[in-house]
């Protein structure tokens, strides 16, 4: 059983910048949806629907449940505890610590909020995040109730009574004929991210390793635009590279592509190895080469990140183009 996103008791959120003075607080939310406005957002807690400035922006279930807690709770310190008890509960077996990394960097990418400088979510070494940005909730318009109407005269109420059975009837056969004449839509592509392997000899650099695969997720997430899906967050990934089964992997998770990644290099110089693999013949469709100094590890983090997902996308957006080995993209 899932755990309520909020608490059952009433909830008072006080705004960032009011904390200092004490002379601004918005109403008690409780445990009902609500309709939110912070900067160019407006956020419902129940449809889990975002829109900037009128326009939805696509955000996946879970950052959005993420989001929705650290907004009900503005101004307040929510730990990682919290968090993992609000949306994934107890009787849930996920990879948490990784998937709520996921789910906040997403989060971010959306809202535009940078993790050195941020506007909407401030993270607390140690102690979890705090929503810093202003909130206030939207009221709700009430619609008047219609005024009762006279009933049906005798005859029209059995004109319905054997008008009814027929438009049901030929609604139908519409449907059939439809479906007869028009395919169904095709499932969606699924592609499963495994953890770039550390190649390099150095242990220190596993974590260099881990980051850069989460942060290929988060790109590719944030480039999908509803043309594929991505996981990257099951535990049976995440075996260690020896026991991995890729054929057994994808197929239990239903994915037609999986993500191999190898970090490479020695001294100052890095290369970086991302290879897109249909299944389950396992041929590959495309390479990504990038070789670069190992300077600033979390520019190239970034860096890698974004283009391995670019050139992703477009054969994961179009995969009956896409042969065999086409060729590698180099920087």
């Amino acid at each position: 059983m899932r755990t309520a996103l909020v608490p059952p008791h009433a909830m008072r959120l006080v705004l960032p910048h009011a904390m200092a003075t004490g002379d601004q607080t918005l109403p008690n939310l409780n445990a009902a949806p609500v309709r939110v406005r912070f900067g160019s957002f407006e956020f419902d807690t129940s449809s889990a629907e975002l829109r900037r400035d009128g326009l939805q922006v696509r955000l996946q279930a879970q950052p959005a449940k993420v989001l929705a807690h650290l907004v009900l709770h503005a101004g307040e310190t929510v730990s990682r505890e919290d968090l993992h008890n609000a949306i994934w509960g107890d009787e849930t077996f996920v990879d948490f610590e990784r998937g709520l990394n996921v789910c906040i960097a997403q989060i971010r990418s959306v809202l535009g909020d940078e993790s050195t400088s941020p506007r909407f979510i401030r993270t607390l070494p140690r102690r979890g995040y705090q929503f810093i940005c202003p909130v206030e909730r939207i009221k709700e318009e009430t619609v008047a109730e219609p005024d009762e109407k006279p009933p049906l005269p005798r005859a029209s109420r059995r004109i319905l009574f054997f008008a009814l059975p027929a438009l049901a009837l030929i609604a139908i056969m519409a449907t059939i004929l439809w479906r007869q004449v028009l395919p169904g839509s095709p499932p969606p592509v699924i592609v499963a991210v495994a953890p770039f392997d550390n190649e390099t000899g150095d242990p220190a650099l596993n974590n260099f390793c881990h980051s850069l695969t989460d942060n290929v997720v988060q790109q590719l997430t944030t480039a999908a635009h509803d043309h594929y899906r991505v996981i990257g967050n099951a535990a049976l990934l995440w075996v260690p590279r020896e026991q991995r089964d890729l054929v057994q992997s994808a197929a239990k998770l239903g994915a037609q592509y999986v993500i191999l990644g190898q970090v490479q290099g020695s001294g100052n110089q890095m290369r970086i190895l991302a290879h897109l693999i249909h299944m389950p013949e396992q041929t590959h469709v495309w390479v990504v080469r990038l070789e670069q100094p190992f300077d600033d590890p979390f520019a190239l983090e970034s860096s890698a990140a974004r283009d391995i997902a670019m050139e992703f996308s477009r054969k994961l957006e179009d995969p009956s183009g896409s042969a065999n080995l086409h060729g590698s993209a180099n920087n």
